[in-house]
């Protein structure tokens, strides 16, 4: 196997990765490339917590603003994207930085993708309107007699993921978990930095201080506009991000008040998920992201793998 020539850095949200991603650009000649499939979207800042134009400034960054919100971005697109990008920086003799925390976009570049037919819209869309009419866990129901194994590891509020399966059957007549079949071996797994906090409770008090930050600094108004477009809606993949799908549905039913404390919620939701995932990836570096040294940790772990990959 070859190794991909890379430096990953991941985490839940809100244990400081964009900090710890500049820290590392001030000690090594990255290039980062974020691995976030909300950062993805132009228009979606405050709530994805999407760094700012000065500290983009500080150093190249890439897959940020590259898509429409009406648009849809795939793990598959992503792999694809990110080997470029990987082949392109490392060329300009400079060292990739992955930083993000979708994870399944960092198991997808690490051991590759099933093969399975393409997204189809208008089928999207049908599903969607099913879902309006009789709610996902009705759907949940039916990919339960369709597709047992999908349906016993989804929950039936899983939106994204329960349409997927869906989809799949019916343009395929086969159970998505069909699909699921040996593949060549993959890359050898890059470096991999990950932050998780000694104590879940600080991850739950930054991520409250956070999105109270985000309250204040505009994020309703931020979803709002998104809304008054009017060529956006609840079903597609930028507004079910964390933060959005909630800010969508308290404008909708005038229940702002209560945005705060479903908004915290849901991304600690998130963030729990998103470290179950960071624990199963073996070849993973855990740094205390809320040690008082971990800023310096991080960039000694950095420098020392750096260092193997002819990045002194």
């Amino acid at each position: 196997m070859t190794a991909l020539a890379c430096l990953c850095l991941a985490g839940p949200t809100a244990a400081g990765k964009t900090a710890a991603a500049l820290a590392i650009a001030e000690a090594l000649p990255v290039e980062i490339v974020s691995v976030d499939s909300a950062l993805v979207y132009r228009g979606m800042d405050i709530g994805t917590a999407k760094p700012t134009a000065a500290e983009r400034a500080q150093v190249p960054h890439h897959l940020i603003d590259i898509l429409d919100p009406a648009q849809a971005y795939s793990a598959a697109r992503f792999v694809a994207d990110a080997r470029a990008l990987i082949e392109a920086i490392r060329a300009r003799g400079r060292l990739p930085l992955l930083v993000g925390g979708t994870m399944l976009y960092f198991r997808a570049l690490f051991d590759g993708l099933d093969e399975m037919p393409a997204a189809d819209p208008t089928l999207r869309a049908v599903i969607d309107a099913e879902a309006a009419a009789r709610g996902w866990p009705a759907l949940h129901a039916e990919l339960a007699r369709v597709d047992p194994v999908s349906a016993a590891r989804l929950p039936p509020h899983d939106a994204q993921r329960i349409q997927r399966a869906l989809e799949v059957h019916r343009l395929t007549g086969r159970p998505i978990s069909s699909f699921h079949r040996e593949r060549p071996a993959p890359d050898a797994p890059p470096p991999l930095l990950a932050l998780e906090p000694a104590a879940r409770s600080w991850l739950h008090e930054r991520i409250a201080q956070r999105f109270r930050a985000m309250l204040g600094a505009g994020f309703v108004d931020e979803v709002a506009a998104l809304r008054a477009r009017g060529d956006l809606h609840p079903g597609l993949p930028s507004m079910r991000c964390v933060g959005y799908r909630q800010a969508w549905e308290a404008l909708e039913h005038g229940e702002l008040d209560a945005l705060a404390e479903r908004g915290i919620a849901a991304t600690r939701q998130l963030a729990k998920r998103q470290l179950t995932w960071l624990r199963g990836m073996p070849q993973r570096e855990s740094i205390a992201c809320d040690a008082d040294d971990a800023g310096a940790r991080v960039v000694a772990a950095a420098q020392r793998h750096a260092a193997r990959l002819g990045h002194a």
